[in-house]
Order: structure tokens, then C-alpha cells, then sequence
């Protein structure tokens, strides 16, 4: 999460030309009719924001203004779908702003770096899986949950240390060639925490997953190249 101290306003304005779109578009999305009379999803949603929002608060903070914590969007989109996800994500962000943990103006920024990005890596990697069909779940598992958090992880840390060069803001490290060593420290917990939650929910709750295609997963057999006779 980056501090509005280290953004120009021209970064500020193009992080809320970039948000507030997919928000409203997010927002007209949402299945509203089948959310207000299904108490289950309801409880799914206000869940899914405070396990999110409690998630963010754990985190560190640094002297320079920027502040280090975990995602988690992967297993919000799976869980959620993408509408729901953004959402509930912009709610998340609207408690942090109100604890004071979160500048207002930085909102469109984080919001696009921190839950726009990762839905949207986890949705391209939910679409390539059911397009491929598989019959093994552990490749929903992997694709869109293990490899779509470190992917979302990687692409967030990067794109976030341009934004801070392009800004000129920030004091830049005089490790920063050491950096792609400490990237693994940061990407592999990413995908180890989204990528147990989603094993976890397929193994116990996977009506729980609204991208999980339970018809296919569960209910279809697996082929046995090698038959027993």
C-alpha cells in the first residue's frame, strides 16, 4: 500500500480514472436480486470483507510512507466472483480510510494496484482453466489459486516499485538489484496462504466457490489411461 506523500497528482488522478469505472461497472454487475435473497451469500460476503479487512490491518508499515501486507484477492474472486470481489474489496478499503490506515486520495491507486489487479489475474486464470475443461481439481487449485496469487503478487510488486520510480518520490534502495532476491519471501506466502484457503474450500465447502464447476470436479469420473483388466 502506497501513502498519497509518495504519489503525484497526476498518479492520483489516473488511479481514480482507472478505479472508479471498473467500480461502477462492478457494481452494476452484481447479481443484487440473488444476493438480498440468499442469506448464505450474504454471510459469504460480510465474511469474506471482514477476514479481508482484518487481513490488510495486519501488516508493516514504514518510516518511507509505503506499507507491506497480503493480498488475498485470489481467494476473494474465487470465492466471491469478480463483481462481489471488487466490492467487497472497495469496502475493505473504505474501513481502512475510516481507522485512518488508508489515505482517501490513495484510494484509486492502491484500489487499482491491490484488488483490480489480482481480480483480474485470478479471473484470466479461472477463464483459461474452465476453457481447458479439466476433470482434476487439483488444477483449478494450482492454476487459480496457487499460481494466480504468486502471478497477482509479482506483477502488484512491480508495477508498484515503477509507479514509485515514475513519481520520484520515493528514495530508491541501493539494494534494489538484490530485490528479485526478496521477491520470493513476499510471492511464495501469497500463493501458499490463497492457494490453502481455495484447497481448503474445495475439499470441505466447494458450493462455497463460485467459479469451482462442482458438475465437472465431483460429479464426473476421471479416465484411467491404463484400465485394469
Amino acid at each position: 500500500m502506497i501513502g498519497a506523500e509518495l504519489l503525484s497528482s497526476e498518479s492520483l488522478t489516473i488511479g481514480w480514472l482507472i478505479y472508479t469505472p471498473v467500480v461502477i461497472w462492478a457494481i452494476c454487475r452484481v447479481p443484487w436480486v440473488e444476493l438480498f435473497t440468499d442469506s448464505r451469500r450474504q454471510h459469504l460476503l460480510f465474511g469474506t470483507v471482514f477476514a479481508l479487512f482484518m487481513l490488510w490491518l495486519v501488516r508493516r508499515d514504514f518510516d518511507t510512507g509505503v506499507s507491506y501486507h497480503f493480498i488475498g484477492m485470489t481467494a476473494v474472486t474465487l470465492l466471491l466472483d469478480w463483481p462481489l470481489a471488487i466490492v467487497g474489496g472497495l469496502i475493505a478499503q473504505l474501513g481502512l480510510v475510516w481507522l485512518g490506515r488508508q489515505d482517501l486520495v490513495a484510494v484509486g491507486v492502491n484500489g487499482s494496484l491491490l484488488i483490480l489487479l489480482p481480480v483480474l489475474i485470478t479471473e484470466c486464470c479461472a477463464i483459461l482453466v474452465e476453457r481447458a475443461q479439466p476433470r482434476n481439481p487439483f488444477v483449478y487449485i494450482f492454476v487459480s489459486g496457487f499460481f494466480a496469487a504468486a502471478l497477482s503478487a509479482l506483477l502488484c510488486l512491480l508495477l508498484a516499485l515503477t509507479l514509485l520510480w515514475w513519481d520520484e518520490r520515493f528514495a530508491m534502495p541501493y539494494w534494489l538489484e538484490d530485490f528479485v532476491g526478496y521477491l520470493w519471501l513476499l510471492i511464495f506466502p501469497e500463493a501458499f496462504i490463497n492457494g490453502m484457503i481455495i484447497s481448503a474450500l474445495v475439499v470441505f465447502s466447494p458450493e462455497w466457490l463460485e467459479t469451482f464447476n462442482r458438475t465437472r470436479y465431483l460429479s464426473a469420473p476421471w479416465k484411467d489411461d491404463d484400465p485394469k483388466s
